[in-house]
């Protein structure tokens, strides 16, 4: 355990920067519209964009401006690339596109990030379903992307408004848990069927098997060995092994949450239902893999391909009716674990996924970007259907889009009347043991679910140095108004190892 320590605070001193300023803050930090100015070195950029989406998708070069709250940057020689499936099929030119700083300039970036993604608003009509996901993620310390929102202009030409989104790569892994060393697998597109599926099935040991369903991204070595072992056990472990051993192989209580939020917001072109769009990252200071979310622009029901059997995504069964997809229907069929699942989906429900929490928010997000939405004369859907999208339903592409604030009633009022909260959460009490501190990014308080085989819990800064150690029993509320903003490590200290979370007070 001694030897252990001093491994984790080098990492994390290594991830500081000198500055104290994180990677995006100045992007993502607050609510705001940046204004983003592209100019193609060639005219005929737009043909080069869709020659190089149906081919190699090499990035084609071109200058950016970009102002936000904090000023205006202009930078040569970025890289622009389409990317996209189904967004691709939205109407007109607007299609989402990607911007890579470093891609002719070695080292160049924005705000010190790489690359950003800019989502067109496909299928939602009010352009906040994917940024309002995002933030109850971050919100509740789920791993998933940070959102802000852009208007564009392409060679001086108006292109339309768009969600801009954080890119998953190693900036996003040392920003969010403080590990960037381990392996990166991307969930595939999923559009042939088949063994693209991203399902997480064994289908032997063979990596060529799996190699359409999963894109690997980065990894030191043995990525796909490590990948297929734990696909392997989640299929072929014994009842009692999957039950008892499942959290030696994924951060499961940060997992459970993850499910349990894609199931209330009817999350379903992931995971649970198309098998993709989703991230994998095996954690090498925990020995983990880690669940990270992705390309959320159909939450609130809007992704209407295969739900299953008679239900709606307003009646979602909690396990969200899932076939072929084993990690989620072996978690259903443990006791302990379904109650460990039904426990987060209560604590999500009764802090996050609410009608008090989110109908402000809503509001604040919609003044945030009426204003763009109405000068978007490419956007897919009208200015009326933004305005009523928030309070009814409308017609789409693909069926129904629900009106976001009664979808949120009617989804609370379903976990109230099929859910026994106060059940869920005594019989999963301790079950499923993993550190988990919330929200991260915190200003005011932190909450602190640790393990029940806790001995002591222990807290570094940035420097390395010991903030303060507490045996257990400890706190479970920190105010930490007080401390310097900045980043921390908890390190748990269990009967058997250690774990870590890396927390970012501002």
């Amino acid at each position: 355990m001694r030897n252990f320590i001093p491994l984790l605070l080098f990492a994390l001193c290594s991830f500081s920067h000198a500055s104290g300023q994180t990677e995006g803050n100045n992007v993502f930090g607050s609510d705001q519209v940046l204004s983003v100015d592209v100019t193609f070195y060639d005219s005929g950029y737009w043909s080069l964009l869709n020659d190089e989406y149906n081919g190699d998708q090499n990035y084609i070069p071109a200058g950016i401006s970009i102002t936000s709250n904090t000023g205006t940057t202009m930078l040569d020689s970025v890289g622009i690339r389409l990317k996209g499936n189904s967004s691709m099929m939205h109407p007109g030119n607007k299609k989402p596109f990607k911007v890579d700083f470093n891609r002719f300039i070695a080292g160049q970036s924005y705000d010190l990030l790489k690359k950003l993604n800019f989502n067109n608003g496909f299928k939602d009509p009010t352009f906040v379903r994917e940024k309002i996901f995002y933030d109850v993620c971050e919100a509740a310390g789920i791993l998933a992307p940070r959102a802000t929102f852009a208007e564009v202009t392409f060679n001086g030409t108006s292109w339309g408004f768009y969600t801009v989104a954080e890119q998953i790569d190693d900036q996003f892994l040392d920003r969010s848990i403080g590990d960037d060393e381990g392996h990166l697998f991307k969930a595939g597109s999923n559009f042939g069927g088949g063994d693209d599926e991203a399902s997480l099935v064994y289908l032997g040991s063979d990596t060529v098997l799996y190699e359409n369903a999963y894109d690997l991204k980065q990894t030191e070595s043995n990525g796909w060995e490590d990948l297929i072992d734990f696909i392997e056990f989640i299929n072929n472990a014994s009842d009692q092994d999957f039950e008892t051993q499942l959290q030696d192989h994924l951060d499961i209580t940060p997992y459970l949450q993850s499910a349990a939020l894609d199931n209330l917001f009817s999350n379903l072109d992931t995971y649970t239902l198309s098998a993709r769009n989703y991230y994998l990252y095996r954690n090498m200071t925990t020995n983990r893999w880690q669940w990270i979310k992705w390309d959320s622009n159909e939450t609130f029901g809007s992704y209407a391909f295969g739900v299953p059997g008679n239900m709606t995504q307003l009646d979602l069964d909690f396990d969200g009716g899932n076939e072929n997809r084993p990690l989620l229907e072996r978690i259903m069929e443990s006791d302990v674990l379904r109650e460990a699942y039904h426990a987060e989906m209560c604590w999500l429900k009764e802090n996050w996924f609410n009608s008090e929490f989110l109908e402000p928010r809503l509001d604040e997000l919609k003044a945030v970007v009426q204003s763009s939405v109405y000068a978007d004369d490419n956007k897919m859907y009208s200015n009326n259907q933004f305005e009523n999208n928030f309070n009814s339903n409308q017609g789409g592409m693909g069926g129904t889009l629900y009106g976001l604030k009664p979808f949120i009633a009617d989804r609370e009022s379903y976990v109230d009347n099929n859910l026994d909260c106060t059940a869920s959460i005594d019989a999963s009490n301790n079950q499923v043991e993993s550190l988990f501190a919330y929200p991260n990014p915190a200003s005011d308080q932190l909450f602190i679910n640790a393990p029940g085989s806790s001995k002591a819990l222990r807290i570094f800064n940035a420097q390395g140095q010991e903030m303060m150690t507490m045996e257990h029993p400890f706190q479970s509320t920190l105010h930490v108004q007080n401390w310097p903003r900045g980043v921390y490590l908890l390190v748990i200290e269990t009967t058997k190892t250690a774990q870590t979370q890396r927390i970012v007070l501002r």
